[in-house]
């Protein structure tokens, strides 16, 4: 263990809190959730109860390699957030701007193969077989707009 706190760890290439317990804490990175945290945390053996700036280089060194790539670490194939990836053909666990990047990409694809999904996109609608009548409204589908009232109000007399 280092002697010295660390209020901010450079992790994955962003600036985490060093207050928050590790599992938490790597929660702050996108494409981690908290099972995914406490699954890596337990592969590697550390505390669950430390507070992330407690650890020494070395260990944070060992959650960079783990995070880099958890299936070779041991974590389960079910567990990673991009299986059966469409370019590689392999199992992945992508993580922070990268996540962006792939999901920009995917919806991408949808659009230009005009499938159903890339329509929804494109037209800003719900993609998922949500109800659209009442939810999610934005823009002139919204209430009833008090000038249009008043105007078929004087169109009626």
């Amino acid at each position: 263990m280092s002697k010295e706190f660390n209020y901010i760890v450079r992790l994955h290439g962003s600036n985490i809190d060093g207050t928050k317990l590790l599992p938490y804490a790597l929660c702050d990175l996108k494409g981690v959730g908290i099972r995914v945290a406490r699954t890596i945390v337990r592969i590697l053996g550390l505390d669950p109860t430390q507070r992330l700036g407690s650890f020494s280089d070395a260990d944070i060194r060992r959650l960079e390699d783990i995070l880099s790539d958890p299936a070779s670490k041991g974590m389960p194939v079910w567990m990673l957030n991009r299986r059966k990836d469409p370019q590689t053909g392999g199992n992945l666990h992508i993580l922070a701007s990268d996540l962006t990047l792939r999901e920009r990409e995917d919806i991408g694809i949808m659009r230009e193969t005009r499938s159903w999904k890339g329509e929804r996109h494109a037209l800003g609608l719900k993609v998922r077989g949500q109800r659209t009548k009442t939810a999610a409204r934005k823009g002139r589908s919204v209430g009833v707009s008090r000038s249009r009232v008043q105007r078929e109000e004087r169109e009626r007399r």
